[in-house]
């Protein structure tokens, strides 16, 4: 099946290196040792640092998903709160949480969304719990407006404990930021700690360009979620789908994040609901990488 730029996914999958971790889960022990080496051997691209979501294993516990990351051969990721509660949980119960992770050789790069409101206690225990895990940057939302009020508590947390924020973007259903450009919008006029996370699925049914929007807004661009959906512009329900299957322009992403040298993490965040999560976050991975090894030197 071609996508809207002419990538094959057979193409993405023969250039990425996971597709033999795939297709090792359906034969067996003796197949997944010998192509888990195979996996290893293979050259990694540098040009940008690929993760995943844990959102995508949302329905595993958190023993279960490590050791999905770690038949993947992930080494980072964005945290959701099931893996990581950092919103009504507590700062001993994160870092027990991210050291399993970092034991298993899995960095954390940013977190699943956090939805901060007026309640300045929850924001600032969810600082407190970002700290204890030892985190840098949260990816989240802000779920109430006027919104001036809440980013002048946030502003003022982001100096304090010295961890940035990327407001995620979440499509025509969402009343405040449907867009990239309205968090955008918002954010010029604040702490540079506060910056963008970009949801490449929820932006295209927004109706926007991404891989103009990566180079419009690359100066406070700090997380990518990369998915694929079938939705139409303005639709509000997202059916997402594995890479290469949907509308989005995965290709031109990855162009223009490598266009502009983005070193944040592109996180491969999979909303197709499945029982066993991991042959499609497997596909999806394998995909992304593959278009990354396919794009010139």
């Amino acid at each position: 099946m071609k996508t809207e730029t002419g990538f094959t996914r057979r193409e993405a999958l023969a250039a990425g290196v996971l597709l033999p971790l795939l297709l090792s889960g359906l034969r067996g022990a003796e197949a997944e040792k010998s192509e888990a080496a195979t996996v290893l051997a293979s050259p990694r691209d540098q040009r940008l640092k690929f993760g995943v979501a844990t959102y995508s294993f949302r329905q595993l516990s958190l023993d279960a998903t490590i050791d999905a990351l770690r038949k993947l051969q992930v080494t980072s990721v964005s945290a959701f709160w099931a893996h990581l509660p950092l919103l009504g949980g507590t700062p001993e119960a994160c870092r027990i949480a991210a050291d399993q992770f970092r034991r298993a050789g899995i960095a954390i790069a940013s977190t699943g969304v956090v939805k901060f409101t007026g309640d300045q206690a929850a924001a600032r225990n969810a600082f407190d719990c970002a700290r204890a895990a030892g985190l840098s940057l949260l990816a989240c939302t802000i779920a109430e407006k006027p919104a001036a009020r809440i980013f002048s508590h946030l502003e003022s947390l982001t100096r304090e404990y010295r961890i940035r924020l990327a407001i995620h973007n979440h499509g025509p259903e969402d009343p405040y930021y449907a867009s990239p450009y309205d968090v955008w919008k918002d954010v010029q006029s604040l702490d540079p700690a506060i910056g963008l996370c970009l949801d490449v699925g929820h932006a295209t049914r927004a109706g926007v360009d991404v891989p103009e929007a990566v180079v419009r807004c690359r100066t406070r661009l700090y997380d990518v979620h990369l998915k694929d959906t079938l939705s139409p512009n303005g639709d509000k329900k997202d059916l997402g789908v594995e890479l290469g299957y949907g509308r989005v322009d995965v290709r031109g992403i990855v162009a223009a994040l490598v266009q502009i040298g983005y070193t944040g993490q592109v996180g491969l965040e999979d909303e197709v609901v499945s029982p066993d999560p991991l042959p499609g976050v497997a596909s999806s991975y394998g995909y992304m990488r593959g278009v990354l090894a396919g794009l010139p030197a």
